[in-house]
């Protein structure tokens, strides 16, 4: 993490023994934003909020009161998750009155995982970028610009949490919230070089979520170091009665999950995925985060996962339909922009502000998910996508019979160039295909990170990660795992 104070568990431990100030910590952690605006990271900085909050925390710790778990620590929250004291924008001009963030729309309630991050008093520093509507995997699609990598600024921090893995490779805060629907905070995740997780489906409350893929979105943590993942998870984990998806079931014990010994565990190595054109120094990265299972005393062996080649069409159909439905609500009557037409009433002021309120690729996928939800086309393509879903789903439920987790790559390739895949859409929905099956199948996966690619011509050494995998509800395995890999890896 570069520029970074310290991590998350040290910042709190410190505020809560009196050794730092709340308001220190955080009026470095905006200075650091001010010197970083050009990453595009965050839509917006939450300065006076942010401040008033650490304010306040110290006069706490001053009277004597306990104080939460992350005392004190900065952390920046993807801008798809409803803040009541800061605009919800999920980059898109259409949540906005004039087209900047600061004008976009206020919610009236802070999203389950914030409110959980604010009771375990976390200081909320700002909202992160992100793909319009978290349709994307380079944070290129919102309507206010791109976000650069920190590893080189020409390149994609992907997408769609980029924002969010930007803001913790940079150093502004050392914690992030990010959703994952198909790869969206693994593969961000993987690009920058810090550690993401997607929970199993309904670990992490989407109450508040702004919704893009119901059956899909995950709130997950990104963060410098496993054991500060851990800690974010441990906070924003478990069950919200008033998320129907959410599961009542236990959160684990994820930062002792940390320092678990993992020899004996049986790693499987789904062979579809190396068949996947893999580019060489990301299939090296790979291969030495097995050896480094491997003296971890993990035991390497082979799985197959047949259906993996289903899983890029079987998401864009299931994916855009949800959205289709989703973001059937942003109508220009309601909330958000409103553009008048000159005439033809109720049906023209749809058009007119879906129109101009709306980028190409949430335009694109509205359109497909509509399509495949018509009659005559809904059997051909949504319920045969559903059938595919269960194939994979099953694919994994064997393969668990006889391994304790999946490794894999998280993308076939490091992080290319901003503006490269834009002009061709498929390009980009490719990029997915490793993350994908996990979501389909409501797992639990992480990205780590393991080896950098080696520089080659004008190609500095970028950030790769290994992509881990488990049943459901099996956090803490994984974390014992991608910690295992983050102890061999350090010098």
């Amino acid at each position: 993490m570069t520029g970074a104070a310290s991590s998350a568990s040290r910042i709190a431990a410190d505020v809560r023994g009196g050794r730092r100030s709340a308001v220190e910590i955080t009026r470095e952690a905006l200075a650091r934003c001010d010197r970083h605006a050009e990453l595009g990271a965050l839509l917006y900085v939450a300065r006076d909020t942010a401040l008033a909050a650490a304010s306040r925390l110290d006069a706490r710790r001053a009277a004597g009161e306990p104080l939460g778990t992350l005392a004190g620590v900065p952390v920046v929250v993807k801008d798809a998750l409803c803040t009541i004291d800061a605009p919800t924008t999920c980059a898109s001009r259409i949540l906005t009155r004039d087209g900047t963030p600061a004008t976009g729309w206020r919610p009236p309630y802070d999203a389950e995982a914030v409110a959980r991050l604010r009771a375990a008093d976390a200081i909320v520093l700002g909202k992160a970028n992100l793909d319009e509507f978290a349709m994307g995997s380079s944070t290129e699609h919102g309507a206010f610009g791109a976000t650069h990598n920190p590893a080189d600024p020409t390149r994609t921090a992907g997408g769609s949490s980029g924002g969010s893995a930007a803001a913790v490779a940079s150093g502004l805060a050392p914690l992030a919230l990010g959703s994952d629907t198909g790869g969206s905070i693994r593969q961000p995740a993987s690009f920058t070089g810090v550690v993401g997780i997607k929970p199993t489906y309904g670990r992490v409350s989407r109450r508040g979520l702004v919704a893009f893929a119901s059956s899909l979105d995950c709130v997950g943590p990104l963060a410098a170091t496993v054991e500060d993942a851990a800690l974010l998870l441990a906070v924003v984990a478990g069950h919200d009665p008033l998320d129907s998806t959410s599961l009542d079931a236990r959160a684990g014990d994820y930062v002792a999950a940390c320092g678990r010994e993992v020899a004996g565990l049986r790693v499987g190595v789904p062979r579809e995925y190396l068949e996947t054109g893999l580019e060489p120094e990301v299939e090296a990265s790979f291969r030495e985060g097995l050896a480094q299972l491997g003296r971890a005393g993990c035991e390497i062996v082979d799985v197959s996962l047949p259906s993996t080649r289903l899983a890029v069409a079987t998401y864009y159909v299931i994916a855009a339909a949800e959205a289709s439905s989703n973001l059937a609500r942003l109508d220009g009557v309601r909330f958000g922009l409103r553009v008048e037409p000159p005439a033809g009433g109720i049906a023209a002021l749809h058009a007119a502000t879906r129109s101009r309120g709306f980028g190409a690729e949430v335009k694109r996928r509205i359109l497909l998910g509509t399509w495949v939800l018509s009659a005559g086309y809904y059997d051909a393509y949504y319920l045969r996508a559903q059938r595919a879903r269960t194939l994979i789903r099953e694919d994994f439920v064997r393969a668990f019979a006889s391994v304790d987790a999946i490794a894999a790559p998280v993308s076939p390739v490091p992080a290319f160039r901003l503006g490269e895949r834009l002009d061709d859409p498929l390009s980009m929905y490719l990029a997915d295909a490793l993350t994908l099956p996990p979501s389909l199948a409501g797992l639990p996966a992480l990205s780590v990170p393991s080896r950098p690619t080696r520089p080659t011509g004008d190609r500095p050494a970028l950030p790769v990660g290994l992509q881990l995998v488990a049943p459901p509800l099996e956090e803490e395995r994984l974390l014992a795992l991608a910690a295992a890999v983050e102890r061999a890896a350090t010098p």
